[in-house]
Parts: C-alpha cells; sequence; structure tokens
C-alpha cells in the first residue's frame, strides 16, 4: 500500500507570517493537530510544521501570548517529508526514525500535496506494522533526546 491511498489530501497550511490563532483556527476547523509551514500561498513547498504541542510548550507555558506571535516564532525545523508514492512501511519507519507522527506529503516538484498520520497507518496497515510504529516512535532514548538531553515530543521536538 502506497501513502498517496490513506493521506489526507489538500491539507490546511499556513506560511512563516500567520498568526499563531489563526493556526489554531485551522486545526480547530480541520480536526488535526499538524498544520505544514510552507515558503508562500504561491510556492507551497513546507518549509516547517506548527503542532498543537508546539503552539501550547512554545507559547503557553512559556508564558507568551500566542495571539501576538507568528508561525515563524513556534513552527518545527526542519521539516520531514515523504511522497505519495511512499509505501506505507517506509514511511512507518519514517515515523520511528525521527518519533514523528505526522508527516507532510510533497508532490514531484517538492510542493506540499497531502499529509500522513500515524494514526492513518493504523487504520489502514496491518496489525504489525501498526504496532511497530507506535512501539518505535514511543520509545526513550531516541537520536534526538540524546542529541538534545531531553525527550522529544509527539512531533520530535524537545
Amino acid at each position: 500500500m502506497k501513502v498517496r491511498e490513506i493521506m489526507t489530501r489538500d491539507p490546511a497550511c499556513c506560511t512563516r507570517d500567520t498568526r499563531i490563532e489563526e493556526v489554531a483556527r485551522m486545526m480547530v476547523e480541520r480536526d488535526c493537530g499538524e498544520i505544514p509551514v510552507v515558503a508562500s500561498a504561491r510556492n507551497p513547498v513546507p518549509v516547517g510544521v506548527i503542532t498543537d504541542r508546539d503552539i501550547v510548550t512554545r507559547t503557553v507555558a512559556s508564558g507568551r501570548n500566542p495571539i501576538d506571535m507568528l508561525a515563524s516564532e513556534v513552527m518545527t525545523t526542519p521539516v520531514v517529508t515523504t511522497t505519495p508514492d511512499a509505501k506505507l512501511e517506509d514511511c512507518a519507519r519514517m515515523f520511528a526514525e525521527h518519533q514523528i507522527r505526522r508527516v507532510p506529503v510533497v508532490d514531484e516538484k517538492g510542493e506540499c500535496c497531502g499529509i500522513i498520520a500515524q494514526a492513518d497507518i493504523a487504520r489502514a496497515a496491518p496489525d504489525r506494522v501498526t504496532v511497530e510504529v507506535v512501539r518505535d516512535v514511543s520509545q526513550p532514548g531516541s537520536p534526538m533526546e540524546s542529541a538534545r538531553g531531553a525527550a522529544p515530543d509527539e512531533d520530535g521536538v524537545v
């Protein structure tokens, strides 16, 4: 099975200068936990992502007012992407390797054309793949943790 078969097509995206309030509104309207940040409306190449957790940990938990902030101030970079033709098994390995739960999908031009989540694979893939993805994404002691000295969040952010 390929990513294209289960990905969410045409996800909501924002740019670096989108206000965090608007990003949060997109998450509510689309019932999602991650919004890709693209270079511009005319150049939808992902340059980062913003998760619901990014908003909480990089704004609210640090005492900052998210209403006054832009996507560029809380986005996670670099962005990890996959392609529509990637096999689910390869995508699952990417989730585990980077300890992330969502990945923007890019077309042959590098433009954002979808997003795939760990939950999508869990619904579509054989039980063995699902168990491996959940186990590996949830493992403590990832390379990111060792390098940064702290445990990453669900999207690989410390």
